[in-house]
């Protein structure tokens, strides 16, 4: 019985695999419990894991020589991968609910690879972030960013200071040695388009630097700036470094490239290309700025008093921006949105760059320096 069992078994396989019926008969026993891999997916999680390990690795490497700037051709050639496409398919993928007993080990991972300190935030328990958005935007703890009380402006975010100082000309420095030009970041002041060209055209030096003086108030001031970038591994959310009044919401739409300071010092006007929310209004001293900069999986940005907000959409051209001026409302004053000093005005949905723009008296000096960490409420300077 056994026999003719085996025969009919060995005829049904070696009807459709004549060769080799043994060892064929073995690798069909165990095929049907196998999982088809799928590389797509596989490709995306453990080479943007890869990409952003390397890049938080970076910020420690001060003593390397700074790399030769991209030529025109390589950055067209990466301005052209789909970043947006996969920055928006990276936010579904954060917004996908966990099973309870697989957070623990996905965030623990996360928090091991860049240094999260879980102590800090309002909810410790693991298993209670349902999916990787809700981690990445964690609240912190009301006692873990306490504001310097000796400082007119704090950092608005956890970070690293990639660049600070005066901004005396046309050009200012996203990092040593690579600039970007002011007019093109902040776009046009007069405020007449709510949709035009912010990238197409380049500015001679003298109407820049008018431009620049226009932003000043009086003669006595000068208009300074700071660069915060944020790690993956940082509290995602910005805060207000002063108490000021905010007026206008830009939205410019753009590239998601990697603004990490390797990228940062090899793509000249890096700022200018990416997408970007500038919210500009006024301080005690005059003119003041925020500017949030997307990046690569980083295409949501969020400011909380603004619903209407939307970034990295699907019909948005490159290369142009909106305007929604605030008018007087419940939460705003008569001139726009009053912000107090430390007050949470949004966040990333991963990490990226904070970039601070203000007018100020000419004594105003910064304490901190370039390369240095901060955290959100940490004294930058003051008069």
């Amino acid at each position: 019985m056994a026999a003719s069992l085996w025969t009919v078994w060995g005829r049904k396989i070696c009807r459709f695999r004549p060769v080799n019926c043994s060892q064929r008969r073995f690798f069909n026993s165990g095929r049907g419990f196998l999982l088809r891999p799928r590389p797509l997916p596989l490709l995306l999680v453990t080479g943007g894991g890869y990409y952003g390990y390397q890049h938080y690795k970076r910020r420690d490497r001060e003593d390397e020589a700074p790399p030769a700037l991209a030529t025109p051709t390589q950055v067209a050639l990466y301005r052209s991968f789909p970043t947006r496409l996969l920055s928006r398919a990276w936010g579904r993928v954060n917004g996908v609910e966990l099973p309870t007993w697989l957070r623990k080990p996905v965030y623990s991972l996360y928090i091991w690879t860049f240094g999260v300190n879980m102590q800090e935030a309002a909810v410790e328990d693991l298993r209670l972030y349902r999916n990787l958005g809700e981690f990445f935007r964690r609240p912190l703890k009301e006692s873990a960013r306490p504001l310097c009380s000796a400082s007119c402006l704090v950092s608005p975010a956890d970070g690293r200071i990639v660049h600070l100082g005066r901004v005396l000309s046309s050009e200012v420095e996203q990092v040593k040695g690579v600039t970007y030009s002011l007019e093109h970041f902040l776009g046009p002041q007069d405020g007449h388009s709510n949709l035009t060209s912010a990238t197409s055209t380049e500015s001679s030096p003298s109407s820049s630097s008018s431009f620049r003086d226009g932003l000043l108030t009086s003669p006595d001031n000068d208009l300074f700036h700071a660069v915060v970038y944020l790690a993956p591994g940082d509290y995602h959310r910005f805060h207000s470094p002063a108490d000021w009044t905010v007026a206008l919401r830009r939205h410019f739409t753009g590239s998601l490239l990697s603004v990490s300071p390797g990228v940062a010092g090899r793509v000249k006007a890096l700022f200018c290309l990416n997408e970007r929310v500038a919210l500009s209004g006024r301080w005690r001293h005059g003119f003041f700025s925020l500017t949030a900069v997307g990046a690569t999986n980083v295409g949501s940005i969020r400011i909380y008093f603004d619903q209407e907000l939307q970034t990295n959409a699907p019909g948005d051209k490159k290369g142009h921006f909106h305007d929604l001026r605030y008018a007087a409302g419940a939460e705003m004053a008569k001139e726009g949105v009053a912000l107090q000093r430390g007050e949470a005005v949004g966040e990333f949905n991963l990490g990226s760059t904070v970039v601070v723009l203000f007018e100020a008296p000419k004594s105003f000096a910064f304490s901190v320096k370039p390369g240095q960490t901060v955290r959100v409420g940490e004294g930058l300077g003051s008069l």
